[in-house]
């Protein structure tokens, strides 16, 4: 199983890219969102999801594990196949999709292609409340991308170029605030989406406080 390729870009199609990894070119499906940000010819790192059927091996390509990691949650929603869940991630990032999902948002789901009002709110349903997906990470505690370019580095070589990926870092730590001041989770989540939406760029220390105030409300 392939779970990361790290490579050059050879060619794009509609929904797909060809990545060069030691002169192997593997076809990779891509959502437009990152197809939109890679270029012929740039190193890249992707995290891939590999499906294997009867007759066929299907790579799926992200530019970030978050992407990844709902890329594969979000199939677990009955009525979401892979073509679903690669649009939902087109039209809201992975940090708005926990957004959306703390907050119940259906209307955040509708806005990806083939994704009616009914599905939206089944998923926006399934989804309330829970922990978002988990990542791979290393025996270090770090994403593969990181372990990738911590060995990139010891070697004397440059990682591959790649996008920057949405940074959830503050997120992520005023959540474990609340939860450490007695919070259940999924009243975290749902106070620090709410603050997330007031103030996208806020730190860790301001939606923390932004988020107990709507906790006090």
């Amino acid at each position: 199983m392939i779970g990361m390729l790290n490579g050059v870009v050879i060619a794009l199609g509609d929904d797909e890219a060809v990545i060069d990894v030691g002169g192997v070119g593997y076809l990779v499906s891509v959502g437009s969102r990152a197809l939109s940000r890679l270029t012929i010819g740039a190193g890249v790192t992707l995290h891939v999801e590999t499906y294997v059927r009867e007759d066929a091996l299907r790579l799926f390509g992200f530019l970030s594990e978050a992407d990844r990691a709902w890329f594969v949650r979000l199939q677990a929603v009955q009525g979401v196949g892979a073509r679903h869940a690669l649009a939902l991630l087109d039209a809201v990032s992975a940090t708005g999709i926990e957004t959306a999902a703390a907050l119940g948002d259906a209307s955040a789901f509708e806005r990806a292609k083939g994704v009616g009002r009914k599905l939206a709110e089944r998923i926006a349903m399934e989804l309330k409340g829970k922990a978002p997906p988990a990542r791979r990470r290393s025996q270090k505690g770090e994403t593969l991308a990181e372990a990738l370019a911590d060995a990139d580095g010891e070697a004397g070589t440059a990682p591959a170029a790649q996008p920057e990926a949405d940074d959830d870092s503050a997120r992520d730590v005023a959540i474990s605030a609340l939860i450490n001041l007695g919070y259940g989770e999924s009243e975290a989540r749902h106070a620090v989406a709410l603050a997330v939406i007031a103030s996208p760029q806020a730190g860790e220390t301001l939606l923390i406080r932004a988020a107990l105030k709507e906790l006090a409300r």
